[in-house]
């Protein structure tokens, strides 16, 4: 398989909108010049909050739907000699009834300021969306003081259901909360705190590709890579860097025992903590890979975890977002420990990408993320023939635009609906990135 990617992708030219992939493992370097800076500073990505004067809330999208008595099942719209004119003319109707659900398990979808029309998505479909991750875009704050949030949006969403979970990326360089007692405590103490104080459910934590880029997760006989260069407090980290991820699965359980001492104040349950994995890239897993054991370590301590399945490709080597049996070879290995049960196949959010990619051919690499918005552009104005690959599974086409070559992956009905019946297969529950980059009648099939 070919190595990850790890950049943040834009929208190639033409197309004006905001689509972004998942960020991926590399810190930037903004990030890390600030941690190197002040090694002891809990600094963190709270996602879905508002800070005054620096992360504002995204502004109010206005989103009305175009309603049909029938579902895309009964407008035979989910198959595979789909058309360019079928899409522009269906995309954007969907069933009255937006409260029948197709898939049973749990669904997260995560929302985004820069595609602001998921937050309404998130109210109009609440009743197929168990859990809403709300997140914010890369700004390397620290939790203190007073913040605002839009507490009506969240107030909506938990009275309809919904648990609001948001994504909070740890970006402390990992000695901080990892090897000293007393940060590690502030840390899990400042996010119980902000849950309880806020009213979330919990949080979705993303930290395993951050600590695998710094080096923590390497094999114990191999010398970190960066300890020693920070600070004189840190030269001698051999002895202390020997457990290679215990410390990291440590942090994990304790703060999802300190989230679980707390109830929730929309539900009876406690608060929740998701844990963000990568997908494995490889047959064989590497030391920086999260693994069937490390699933089994922190299945007791967590409610779920969600699991990376797409951004396969990229602009280095056009091709689908998320094969098909890279999916399931990803599942297979991840459930293959002899204790792997239902109820852990349940607790694996396996990830669903809504976005899609417009990539350049002619040029040898180049192009990135499009959204729904822009799928719908290219579609309108190239008029082309979508092709089924039998490989992947997935809907693609090719045009050109002066002169050069493009390949486009994009969802269609009927690849997400093979990827929702392989998750009903395997009895996991669903992870959307991000339901404001998708087209409407996309909910139909949850």
């Amino acid at each position: 398989m070919p190595p990850r990617r790890r950049d943040r992708r834009r929208p190639p030219s033409p197309p004006p909108s905001h689509a972004r992939a998942p960020p991926s493992a590399g810190a930037s370097s903004t990030g890390v010049r600030l941690i190197f800076m002040a090694p002891l500073l809990l600094v963190f990505v709270l996602a879905g909050l508002r800070f005054s004067g620096r992360l504002p809330w995204p502004p109010p999208h206005t989103q009305s739907l175009q309603t049909t008595p029938l579902s895309v099942y009964q407008r035979v719209l989910v198959k595979l000699d789909v058309s360019a004119h079928e899409i522009l003319a269906e995309h954007a109707r969907v069933s009255e009834n937006r409260s029948r659900r197709h898939f049973q398990n749990p669904v997260l979808a995560y929302v985004t300021p820069w595609n602001s029309k998921g937050y309404d998505m998130a109210k109009l479909f609440s009743a197929k969306l168990t859990h809403i991750s709300p997140v914010c875009d890369g700004n390397r704050l620290v939790l203190d003081g007073e913040h605002n949030f839009d507490a009506a949006w969240v107030s909506e969403l938990q009275s309809n259901g919904s648990l609001v979970v948001p994504r909070v990326v740890l970006e402390a360089f990992p000695a901080v909360v990892l090897l000293e007692k007393k940060q590690k405590a502030k840390a899990i103490d400042l996010l119980v705190s902000e849950c309880r104080d806020k009213g979330y459910d919990g949080i979705v934590l993303e930290s395993w590709s951050r600590w695998a880029a710094y080096g923590v997760l390497n094999d114990p006989d191999l010398p970190p890579s960066l300890c020693g260069k920070i600070e004189n407090k840190y030269t001698n980290f051999d002895e202390r860097w020997t457990q290679r991820s215990e410390s990291a699965l440590q942090f994990v359980k304790q703060l999802g025992e300190a989230l679980h001492s707390i109830s929730s104040k929309s539900s009876s349950h406690h608060l929740k903590l998701i844990f963000v994995i990568p997908a494995p890239r490889m047959q064989e897993l590497s030391n920086q890979d999260f693994g069937p054991d490390d699933l089994l370590q922190l299945a007791d301590s967590l409610d779920g975890f969600s699991l990376m399945t797409y951004d396969f490709s990229g602009p280095q080597n056009p091709g689908p977002s998320a094969p098909l049996k890279w999916i399931q070879h990803s599942l297979t290995t991840l459930l293959s420990a002899k204790d792997s049960s239902s109820s852990l196949s349940r607790m694996i959010f396996l990830g669903i990408n809504f976005y899609g990619n417009d990539f350049l051919l002619s040029r040898g690499s180049g192009g990135g993320a499009i959204t729904g918005r822009d799928f719908v552009h290219l579609l309108g104005k190239y008029r082309p023939s979508l092709q089924w690959d039998d490989k992947s599974l997935e809907h693609y086409f090719i045009y050109s635009d002066e002169g050069v070559r493009h390949a486009v992956f994009y969802p269609t009905l009927m690849s997400l609906s093979v990827r929702l019946n392989e998750a009903e297969n395997w009895g996991t529950s669903l992870s959307i990135w991000e339901i404001g980059q998708g087209l409407d009648y996309f909910f139909d099939v949850l």
